[in-house]
């Protein structure tokens, strides 16, 4: 039952059990590695490398050397015990008179805003101006469900509804731009650490996701060491009639370890000098302190900790969730500090929605809307609350908070004043959302920055609006611009390979196999301009096993790359 406040039809509670069930399996499905292009689950606490992106490729030749830190909260994180409205309290009280946060154990920060007693291992960092917290996080028209609202959080799709949405996360986009040929000609070091279950929407791309996943350091020193991979002699697998689908898991599989060696140096040359506390979060933010420390040179990086669906015993999760969360952000910062690295992390959370204001039947809250993100790291100048924390008086008609900060602004900030993106394609990557920077206490593009509102100071920022003014744009497009090229299926098992050529050139096409291992030379001729179709199977001297390629178009000096499938 749920409180009179808040009441939640039935058919709602079924379909929020039916989604969860959609969400694991969905989940599951990635972890094994179907959803994306690599990704391996071998157990233990698990570690994905991101191949190349352009995002982290841009970053890279930045003129920033800032490192970012996405710190997913799972489940939908309540604002209202992580950021208490002192201004509001009694509203805040009256509305959860079970479950709310006494004054004797509220930490005033400002004379506003404070946090939970159980969160004062930030208060250390609040002191150091290590710690700022944006008001009234999310989106127009907030969808309340887990699977769409991690979704949009991901690819920055508002038009996202259940299983119909964009594809592509908002760094996958990138990704993909700048460094179209990864799986082919990788770097020599990881662009993208994740430690997770699974690859995240986030780094999913047109033709994959970055992510590749497996164990641990252990693990990772034994592939380096031996370089044991899985044989892929097909005389191996016999006359299974799953021989090919095995060899080509199994390909996967081994372009899972390409970093392997790589990360778990860095991890031998860093060492962590805080003692962190035995639990899932502390331990994933010590071994990031180790790979940073160890001076690895990936920029982005992604941790999560689940739990937070509370709709029931919220005070006792959330104390424990946040009690850990804010030891281990205190650790990992003080840990860093040995080595002067602090001033080059920022870290900063999310969620997939808020809470509603009222508390519900069971001691906890309800899927809401608006909730703060929270900032860490000395890069930010100073601590602060900023922006508009959402009224308590007016909540929608269902007990909402309404958002008073677009998410996208917060990710188009960080990436272009943290990251130092260029701002024409920070906005390209969020699907021509307009750039409208937070001042968050950095600054790399030099733009000034609209008024934005600390503490007492109320401010609705814009949803839209023009570009701030005066930035160049980009150059114009490669002389390949104009080319059209994508595959396509005449039957399942024939793939064929489209080509429209806007101009003559010598066009060289090569077809490779997951590994980036040439497979064979599929056109290799002066073409005068039009459409060009090559029948793939065709082309291709011997067996072409089931399983993923890549075919890459080489026309002039420009090179261009999309996979396909053989069935």
């Amino acid at each position: 039952m749920c409180d009179s406040h808040n009441p939640i039809p039935r058919n709602e509670r079924a379909q929020h059990d039916q989604e969860h069930t959609v969400w694991s399996r969905r989940s599951f499905l990635q972890a094994l590695g179907i959803a994306g292009s690599g990704s391996l689950m071998l157990g233990g606490n698990v570690l994905s490398a991101s191949s190349p992106s352009p995002l982290t490729s841009a970053i890279a030749n930045a003129e920033g050397d800032g490192i970012l830190i996405l710190i997913r909260l799972s489940g939908g994180n309540d604002g209202l015990s992580t950021v208490i409205p002192i201004e509001q309290y009694d509203s805040y009280a009256n509305a959860r008179p079970n479950i709310y946060i006494p004054e004797s154990k509220i930490i005033k920060l400002t004379d506003e805003f404070g946090i939970p007693s159980y969160m004062q291992a930030l208060e250390s960092l609040w002191g150091e101006g290590q710690f700022k917290a944006v008001h009234g996080v999310g989106y127009q028209n907030q969808s309340l469900s887990h699977f769409t609202g991690s979704d949009i959080y991901a690819n920055t799709d508002l038009e996202t509804t259940g299983f119909s949405g964009l594809n592509t996360g908002w760094m996958g986009r990138y990704f993909e731009n700048i460094y179209p040929e990864y799986l082919i000609n990788p770097p020599a070091a990881p662009a993208a650490v994740q430690i997770g279950n699974f690859g995240n929407l986030v780094f999913e791309g047109e033709e994959t996701n970055y992510a590749f996943v497996t164990s641990n350091i252990d693990q990772l020193e034994e592939i380096a060491e031996t370089g044991v991979q899985y044989n892929m002699d097909p005389q191996l697998y016999g006359d299974c009639m799953y021989s090919d689908q095995i060899r080509f898991l199994r390909g996967v599989a081994n372009t899972t370890y390409e970093y392997s060696g790589v990360i778990h140096d860095a991890y031998e040359r860093g060492q962590n000098e805080v003692e962190y506390q035995d639990n899932n979060f502390a331990r994933q933010l010590a071994l990031l302190a180790r790979l940073i420390k160890g001076n690895l040179g990936t920029k982005v990086y992604m941790i999560s900790m689940g739990g937070f669906d509370t709709h029931g015993n919220q005070p006792l999760a959330h104390e424990r969730l946040m009690t850990n969360l804010s030891v281990a952000v205190n650790n990992f910062y003080e840990d860093l500090s040995f080595t002067q690295q602090d001033d080059k992390v920022l870290s900063m959370t999310f969620s997939e929605f808020g809470r509603r204001i009222f508390e519900n039947g069971s001691n906890g809250t309800d899927h809401g809307k608006a909730a703060p993100t929270l900032f860490f790291g000395s890069g930010l100048q100073g601590s602060a609350f900023v922006g508009e924390h959402p009224s308590l008086e007016s909540p929608n008609n269902r007990g909402n908070l309404e958002y008073t900060m677009d998410f996208r602004d917060l990710y188009a900030t960080v990436l272009a004043e943290w990251l130092c993106v260029p701002i024409p394609l920070v906005e390209q990557h969020l699907l021509g959302h307009p750039y409208t920077p937070v001042n968050l206490g950095f600054n790399c593009s030099g733009v000034e920055f609209p008024d934005i509102a600390y503490d007492d100071e109320p401010h609705t920022p814009p949803t839209s609006g023009p570009d701030p003014d005066p930035l160049p744009e980009l150059p114009a497009g490669d002389p390949a611009e104009g080319i059209v090229h994508m595959p396509f299926y005449p039957t399942e098992a024939n793939p064929h390979i489209h080509l429209e050529m806007p101009f003559s050139a010598h066009v060289d096409v090569t077809l490779f196999n997951i590994l980036g291992q040439k497979v064979a030379t599929l056109y290799n001729e002066m073409l005068m301009g039009g459409s060009l179709d090559i029948n793939v199977r065709d082309r291709v001297p011997r067996h072409l096993a089931t399983g993923k390629y890549i075919y890459r178009i080489s026309v002039r000096d420009q090179k261009m790359a999309k996979s396909l499938m053989v069935s």
